[in-house]
């Protein structure tokens, strides 16, 4: 199947206003269906949460304009959920001009610097239009934000964010991404917007299904 990088307008707009309307439950909406609104996976993926802990994934790239959109509502969604979640972000790489961007978080997260430039380099992008493609773009910009070149630099280029790189690229293909945002769930399901037919419901379908997951221990 052709990897859908790009949402069509029609999502995009059911996106906007799935979101806007915050008070829709699944108990009011259709219930998700397998095959429809998300996939089980035929073969499970490998989890890295603590036992005990449902992992929640999400798959994104700092271009694409749909997760600079979905942001907000997922940091708030992240926000509110259960003490038995362990939620993680993952950069994509349908191809190898995606790695500089891998390398730009893998490198944000060992300097302790995601929490705050993360959304910072969205901001850049799609409010900005600055283009952060680039290594030394990229560099650059991080030194703006106050970070020492030096250190950014050789975690940039460190063989840890090669691995969890690499690590990122499994997990995709693992899941099975075909498009971003994206969402999979205890290495068993994986959900987005052409599925769930709306960006808003994405985050009530992987409610659905950790709570399956949290039922069928």
């Amino acid at each position: 199947m052709q990897r859908r990088e790009l949402f069509t307008n029609t999502a995009a707009l059911a996106f906007g206003t799935a979101l806007l309307s915050p008070g829709l439950t699944l108990a009011q909406a259709k219930a998700p269906v397998e095959g429809a609104d998300f996939i089980e996976l035929n073969r499970p993926a490998p989890v890295d949460a603590p036992a005990g802990k449902i992992e929640v994934v999400e798959f994104f790239w700092y271009n694409c304009s749909h997760c600079n959109a979905f942001e907000p509502f997922l940091v708030e969604w992240v926000r509110q959920l259960p003490k038995d979640i362990a939620f993680k972000r993952v950069p994509v790489a349908f191809n190898a001009s995606f790695e500089p961007q891998q390398r730009l978080f893998y490198a944000l997260e060992a300097l302790g610097q995601l929490e705050q430039l993360h959304p910072r380099v969205f901001a850049a992008i799609h409010v900005e239009k600055q283009n952060l493609s680039q290594a030394a773009a990229i560099t650059d910009w991080v030194v703006k934000q106050g970070v020492d070149r030096a250190r950014f630099t050789e975690q940039f280029n460190s063989f840890s964010a090669t691995t969890k790189a690499t690590r990122a690229r499994q997990m995709q293909t693992d899941y099975r991404v075909e498009g971003v945002p994206a969402l999979g769930i205890a290495g068993r399901y994986y959900t987005d917007g052409s599925l769930a037919k709306s960006m808003g419901r994405v985050l009530q379908v992987a409610d659905y299904l950790t709570d399956q997951v949290r039922r069928n221990r």
